[in-house]
């Protein structure tokens, strides 16, 4: 069978016939027997045969093997915390599309599982399971705000959207990890965490009634709400005399500095409220003040109102002027009410007949109150927000740049300061003999 169209490369011959005699086709030339071309591929047409992606040889292709070194990761946290398949699904979801963004692609291997830490945790969020971002920088080991910065980067790549969690809600998990039951240490430490668990979310709702927990982190509030509890449900001398350092180093968990001055501030409030007790005697300290947690628990909404109100009539005792000022009552003499409508009538006409010492006093009162600035208002009140109690100074602005053209005036007190004395003139003049001299004396 001849094939048409094609020539012999070596002598130019047309007559190429296909020769079926072995198990391969062969073209060959009649005329000097060279092998044209060998194979089926020679018949097949130019463009090949379609050939399916799973038939070819090519390999596979794998994930990276940092993504599957993440996934796992996210296993490993996911049984850590005992969570079920669909969190666990969920953050797997989350994990394969956050690493396929850039952010997280040309990032370091810590980045990476910090990633994975905070896929672990949107997930629990958005299925009510009760976690703390604080949980899961200790199980990475990680530093909180990489955390947080890595977990705010995350929602808003993959624009998700986590609903809120109160501290009551976690708080339950969190008492979980205290190993203080009687299995782990002595009878008079011990305490059931569901007794502890209740003390515990009491203590932090009264936090939230007095600012406490407002712009603050919830693991060192929980802690002290915690510490509290324990101490104030059985408050022998073994408990009392064990600070936070070593509650924490009984109960195995890791101490957070903040939780020291949580532990103050919950205290003071205590301490507030104890005051309105009726049948407490003692003077309340925050050493005494332990063992009135519970009938101030008890009665906390009662006490609350009590001590605000308290606190209003010692203010008001504190500025009776200024309280006689604003609502005057019929306690004032009728001469009293006379002397102080002439001293003001006095006072409305020198004011009337000395405009200019009324323009002085305006501006020494505006010089006053800008050198003396009005004192913080959240030192006034019984209960504030820890931003207004503790505010922090604003840096005063510096007076606007003045374009300098040249134009200006000179005052005569400048032009003195440029003209020399006679001592610096004396001294200019010795200064130049000097000079001289010695330029003189080296040529």
């Amino acid at each position: 069978m001849f094939a048409a169209g094609l020539k012999c490369p070596g002598c130019g011959s047309s007559n190429i016939v296909d020769d079926d005699l072995y198990c391969q086709a062969q073209l060959v030339c009649v005329d000097c027997g060279s092998v044209v071309s060998e194979g089926t591929l020679a018949d097949d047409p130019v463009g090949g045969t379609d050939v399916s992606y799973s038939r070819t040889t090519a390999v596979t292709k794998k994930p990276c093997l940092n993504l599957i070194k993440g996934l796992e990761r996210v296993k490993e946290m996911c049984r850590i915390l005992r969570l079920n398949s669909e969190i666990e699904d969920l953050a797997l979801t989350y994990f394969r599309q956050a690493y396929q963004q850039e952010s997280f692609i040309n990032v370091t291997l810590q980045k990476k599982e910090v990633l994975a830490g905070c896929c672990v945790y949107v997930s629990c969020r958005q299925r009510d399971w009760p976690i703390t971002l604080g949980t899961i920088s200790s199980l990475l080991d990680a530093d909180p705000t990489l955390v947080g910065g890595v977990y705010q980067e995350m929602i808003k790549i993959l624009n998700i959207q986590a609903p809120f969690v109160s501290i009551a809600d976690v708080i339950e998990a969190h008492v979980q990890e205290y190993k203080i039951s009687a299995q782990h240490v002595a009878k008079e430490l011990a305490e059931d965490s569901k007794v502890l668990t209740k003390r515990a979310v009491a203590l932090v709702e009264l936090a939230g009634d007095s600012w406490i927990v407002t712009g603050r982190r919830p693991l060192p509030i929980m802690m002290a709400a915690t510490y509290l509890a324990w101490q104030s449900l059985n408050p022998n001398k073994h408990r009392l005399k064990l600070s936070l350092d070593k509650f924490c180093h009984l109960a195995k968990v890791q101490k957070r500095k903040p939780a020291v001055m949580r532990i103050t501030e919950l205290k003071e409030v205590l301490c507030k409220l104890g005051r309105e007790l009726p049948w407490v005697r003692e003077t309340v300290t925050q050493d005494y003040v332990v063992r009135l947690v519970g009938d101030i628990l008890e009665h906390r909404h009662t006490l609350l109102t009590r001590a605000l109100r308290t606190h209003e009539t010692a203010m008001q005792a504190d500025c009776p002027q200024a309280s006689a000022l604003n609502s005057p009552t019929e306690e004032v003499a009728p001469s009293q009410c006379s002397e102080s409508r002439d001293q003001t009538a006095d006072a409305s006409s020198a004011l009337q007949l000395c405009p200019t010492d009324r323009t002085e006093n305006q501006e020494e009162e505006d010089s006053h109150q800008t050198e003396d600035p009005e004192p913080n208002w959240g030192k006034r009140v019984l209960f504030a927000p820890p931003c207004v109690v503790h505010a922090k100074r604003r840096r005063a602005e510096p007076p606007p740049v003045q374009n300098v053209t040249g134009d200006e005036e000179i005052s005569d007190s400048e032009i003195d300061s440029y003209i020399r004395t006679p001592q610096e003139a004396r001294a200019f003049a010795l200064m130049q003999k000097a000079v001289s001299s010695s330029g003189s004396g080296n040529s």
